[in-house]
């Protein structure tokens, strides 16, 4: 018998569990939801579909012009913990959309609060056009699918291709010649780093876990959940960071703020540690360094190995108010896996399609800024395929609150054994919130 964590046992309690983590009290408004009347006597289907991507609106058209039969509105809609809330709150009022942009670290509070519809029935056979790893993203590594993979963000190693030839620094293929690196880096030009470590961006560090074998959150079949955010992979990433910032071959400044723009810009951040998204940041944060980057497969643990993390990426699931299931399925599939919604895709909201048929060919063009590097999608292409399966859980914020505080405060100080303790104290608040908010819950 199929078992996952929508199932009808446990979804109740996390239902009321997630909506007091999220703050959902008082009237519950009635936004979004399909037009009642749509479908009847054979008449055409109306689906509503939320979306924070820029441009969505231009793909929808291009599937409604040869689809009158099922019309897609795009609301726009604000991205991370704000479309969470605001999708919770129009379950409880039964409005939600039919369609829903879902980021892949959010699956799990929307399964759990009971908005995402299992879809296995009518797109299950999707799986083909997807690599495992991110299939497993939007199945929760259960038997049911709470949404199609829409685009990926393999983490990679970006670098400056003229400052490393003039400074002799070899490309890294592994985190210990990373460390090799940093530290040639900061003999070579006493006023640089090779690169920082920013305690504001949880996502980057959770995706370097993920690399590393990190599960931070797991559930079994009964709807136990085990939180091991302190475990031996993610240790392993923390003690690495903590003791290059501990060394002083690493900076220990914040990302995305003028410093570090600066930092790109002039050269004394050598590299960036990012995923396949970066070359649009740099066109505005380094305009002066186009056509000076290069992009590499991301450092291993061990030499051979070949697995990369993500740092972002979101899919596209039906809400469980939806009264036309199907038929949002459908239109699923097709701007996650028709070719020209794929080509749509990529030219308006400017994103790298999670389809392994979108990821290559003449639907992607070499971003101007790596002018140099006419193979970075082919290489991205490469990469994606090798993308480590992530482990999601319902509490995300509460983790990512926590590292931002401890993380932050141990950077700042520079000191290693800060790191191990921010750690644990990210493991310990969001064990202590789970065991709040009701589920069943143990620790790794």
């Amino acid at each position: 018998m199929k078992m996952s964590i929508h199932s009808r046992r446990i979804s109740r309690r996390t239902m009321l569990a997630g909506a007091t983590a999220l703050g959902l009290t008082g009237t519950l408004a009635a936004c979004g939801g399909s037009d009642d009347d749509s479908g009847k006597a054979g008449g055409p289907v109306k689906l509503t579909y939320w979306s924070w991507a820029p441009n969505m609106d231009k793909v929808a058209a291009i599937w409604n012009k040869k689809n009158p039969d099922i019309t897609v509105t795009v609301s726009k809609q604000a991205s991370g913990g704000e479309i969470v809330s605001k999708l919770i709150t129009a379950k409880k009022a039964g409005s939600a959309p039919d369609l829903i942009q879902v980021e892949y670290q959010s699956l799990p509070t929307l399964v759990s609060n009971d908005v995402l519809a299992d879809i296995s029935t009518y797109v299950g056979d999707a799986k083909s056009d997807f690599s495992d790893g991110l299939w497993k993203m939007v199945t929760l590594g259960t038997d049911a699918l709470y949404a199609l993979p829409q685009d990926s963000a393999p983490l990679m190693f970006y670098y400056r291709e003229d400052l490393f030839k003039k400074h002799g620094l070899s490309v890294p293929k592994t985190w210990t010649e990373f460390a090799e690196v940093a530290r040639a880096a900061r003999k070579a030009v006493p006023d640089a780093y090779l690169t920082t470590f920013s305690a504001n961006d949880p996502g980057l560090f959770a995706g370097l876990s993920q690399q590393a074998g990190g599960a931070w959150w797991t559930v079994d079949g009964g709807g136990k959940w085990t939180v091991g955010i302190d475990d031996a992979g993610t240790r392993k990433v923390a003690d690495f960071w903590g003791g290059l910032v501990q060394e002083g071959v690493i900076d220990n400044q914040p990302m995305y703020t003028p410093a570090w723009n600066n930092a790109l810009n002039k050269g004394t951040h050598l590299a960036w540690v990012s995923a396949v998204w970066a070359p649009g940041v740099l066109v505005s944060s380094a305009p002066d360094t186009k056509g000076k980057w290069r992009m590499a497969p991301l450092p291993q643990w061990k030499s051979g190995e070949n697995v990369t993390g993500s740092w972002g990426g979101s899919s596209t699931g039906v809400s469980t108010d939806s009264k036309h299931a199907e038929a949002a399925a459908k239109f699923a599939r097709w701007i996650n896996t028709d070719p020209e919604a794929l080509a749509a895709l990529v030219k308006y909201p400017a994103v790298y399609p999670a389809a392994t048929k979108g990821q290559s060919g003449d639907i992607l063009k070499t971003p101007e800024f790596f002018s140099n590097q006419a193979d970075f999608y082919t290489t991205a292409a490469a990469i994606a395929a090798t993308t480590a399966p992530s482990a999601w859980g319902p509490n995300v914020q509460i983790a990512y609150t926590a590292f931002q505080d401890g993380f932050g405060k141990a950077t700042k100080a520079r000191k290693e054994a800060q790191f191990d303790s921010a750690l644990d104290a990210v493991q310990s608040k969001t064990f202590q919130d789970m065991k709040k908010q009701g589920f069943e819950v143990t620790e790794a």
